[in-house]
């Protein structure tokens, strides 16, 4: 048989627990004025226990989602339902700053926050309880390891030397604008550049000054481009470049801007300079292809023409099968 106070003692040890538990606990009625208040949420809060009590919590925390909040809090009493906020959806609802600012990669706290129904003997529910856990580690150790793999996947399509797409990817991203074009009958072009004279450069200023010509080739392409157009390293010192919604005549004419970009040079090369020139095969999207590897077999050989012309051309591939080249 329990003793006269032995309720009392079991209500305070549970409130004891309640105040050293290692998350955030606050409880509020249907006027959102708060009834409970844990030394959690004094501790990261700043505010006492005293000033809390009976406060109303949107105008002690201004920064809430009020309208957001207050809904999930209205369904709790009416519905008897939980409510949530996530960190991954938003990172937190009370602007706490981080318990390990210095030793963690986060100066603020990242919360889950539980919105409980809390109910009376007669079974109504007259108290919301809204429980704040502390995620920032789990939530900072996901974050990192989402930034590793997304910089893997950047590395495994990326060009290491000139930060294209390397000719891999390239190739998907062509996959896939091929089967644009086919399925709206929209219209792309496709451009391949190949370095003219590009031996000689590795074999008399050596390897070194040849990857300073790709780099600077490179940035060229880039510059020439718009944001929209996928530029990627195809293969040594040749270069191809998509052009969304762009016909055979614009591409053409982009092809003769990074012509004549390239060969305004000259281009540093360690102690060295020197002054190259490109050729350049453009291809628009044909109705006919049944793959894209016709459509750059078609580019392809608009860039061999380009060369057997005399090089330091632009050349486009006509739907009849012949070639148009700009002479320099």
């Amino acid at each position: 048989m329990k003793r006269p106070d032995q309720s009392g003692n079991d209500m305070h040890l549970v409130l004891q627990l309640l105040q050293t538990l290692d998350i955030g606990l606050v409880m509020v009625d249907r006027d959102y004025r708060i009834q409970l208040w844990n030394s959690f949420m004094e501790s990261h809060s700043g505010i006492h226990t005293g000033d809390a009590i009976g406060s109303d919590l949107f105008s002690l925390f201004p920064e809430l989602p009020e309208t957001r909040v207050k809904a999930k809090i209205d369904a709790a009493f009416s519905l008897r339902i939980r409510g949530y906020s996530v960190w991954q959806l938003q990172n937190r609802l009370f602007d706490f700053k981080s318990s390990r600012p210095l030793t963690g990669s986060s100066q603020m706290m990242y919360q889950n926050v539980s919105m409980i129904p809390i109910t009376d003997v007669d079974r109504s529910v007259s108290r919301v309880a809204l429980i704040v856990y502390d995620v920032t580690e789990t939530a900072t150790s996901k974050l990192a390891l989402k930034d590793v793999n997304t910089s893997l996947q950047r590395l495994s399509r990326t060009d290491p030397m000139t930060r294209l797409f390397n000719r891999g990817y390239w190739e998907e991203c062509l996959a896939m604008e091929f089967q644009r074009c086919r399925r709206g009958g929209t219209i792309s072009s496709l451009l391949l550049l190949d370095i003219d004279h590009f031996k000689p450069i590795n074999d008399s200023l050596g390897h070194q000054a040849g990857d300073d010509v790709i780099r600077a080739v490179a940035r060229l392409l880039k510059q020439a481009g718009r944001n929209s157009d996928i530029a990627g390293r195809y293969g040594g010192e040749e270069f191809a470049l998509i052009l969304s919604d762009t016909n055979g005549q614009n591409a053409w004419t982009t092809a003769e801007r990074l012509r004549n970009l390239i060969a305004a040079g000259p281009i540093p090369c360690g102690d060295e300079t020197v002054t190259i020139s490109a050729s350049l095969g453009v291809c628009e999207f044909q109705s006919r292809f049944t793959d894209y590897r016709e459509w750059v077999e078609c580019a392809d050989q608009a860039l061999y023409c380009a060369k057997e012309a005399g090089r330091n051309r632009s050349c486009i591939a006509r739907e009849d099968g012949s070639h148009d080249c700009l002479i320099a």
